[in-house]
């Protein structure tokens, strides 16, 4: 059986069941609140917030516009989008498993490592629609509802100002940077699945993993310290980094300019070592494992 045939016929199973819209429906919900809180009370928030800029300058222009809707949006929803995609990833093998149908799904003319790839393909092009279908959502309906202007960064120490005309690639490589994070969690929770014989196992040790690690991140301790820069977690906000710009030495943005370049890449090259080592695991797992069911 060719890979292709296999990765047709495993995203026909995703997409046949009907818990696998929950997350599509979860996101359009959760995004649309989101945005009709804003647009019903937006401008007050945006008040509050900006009230100590305002006092030192003169701000003008649609603040509340699509740019920074969608800025809100992903920081909100990619805390969540983990567990919506550990619902299908984790139920790749385990759900086979459960069924009785993994050792007839093994007598056909496949490689146990073809059949891997093929299922671990098939929930990664799920995992990238649904990333798709959230990027419509929170920047392209956000823009239709809010409009497009500059975009204005609120920080704890500063406000970060990014023209118009150099916002949308930078939204274009978070959303790659943020498929390539949940690719990570994606594949975690696929090789999870291959010890269970039910789905709610991998999905509630993908999300203990991810919230252990949440919180060793935030501890400030020197044991914990050096483990950091290895957990996937650590990295998962990297894209973030694109919206942090150069200035110049009058404090003018520098066009198309990324202030910390090399540590998003270190990011996004230590997601893709994790993606690589989870899939490496789970073929080499695979393959001596006991098919009993």
């Amino acid at each position: 059986m060719r890979l292709s045939s296999i990765v047709y016929i495993e995203l026909y199973k995703i997409f046949r069941k009907p818990r696998t819209y929950i997350a599509f429906g979860a996101i359009a919900a959760i995004v649309g609140l989101i945005q009709l809180g804003f647009y019903a009370d937006g401008e007050s928030y945006m008040k509050f917030g900006m009230q100590s800029l305002s006092d030192s300058f003169d701000v003008n222009g649609n603040i509340m516009n699509g740019y920074l809707m969608a800025f809100i949006i992903l920081q909100t929803l990619l805390v969540h989008v983990p567990l919506l995609i550990a619902l299908v990833a984790g139920d790749m093998i385990s759900g086979e498993a459960n069924q009785g149908t993994l050792r007839l799904l093994l007598t056909k003319p496949v490689s146990r490592a073809n059949l891997i790839i093929g299922k671990f393909i098939a929930s990664s092009i799920y995992t990238i629609v649904l990333l798709l279908w959230m990027a419509v959502w929170a920047l392209a309906i956000s823009i239709f509802i809010f409009g497009a202007d500059d975009m204005l960064i609120m920080k704890s120490d500063m406000v970060t100002q990014i023209l118009s005309s150099d916002v949308m690639w930078r939204y274009v490589a978070a959303f790659g940077f943020a498929a390539l994070a949940m690719l990570t969690v994606s594949a975690l929770s696929f090789f999870l699945s291959l010890f269970a014989e039910n789905s709610i196992g991998p999905i509630m040790a993908t999300m203990s993993i991810i919230i252990v690690f949440t919180i060793l991140n935030t501890l400030d301790l020197p044991i914990f310290n050096m483990v950091k820069p290895y957990l996937f977690t650590s990295h998962m906000l990297g894209w973030k980094g694109f919206f942090d710009v150069t200035v110049n030495e009058n404090n003018e943005q520098i066009i198309g300019s990324i202030e910390n370049l090399p540590a998003v890449l270190l990011s996004a090259g230590v997601l893709f070592l994790h993606v690589i080592g989870f899939l490496s695991a789970s073929i080499l797992v695979f393959r001596r494992k006991d098919i009993l069911s």
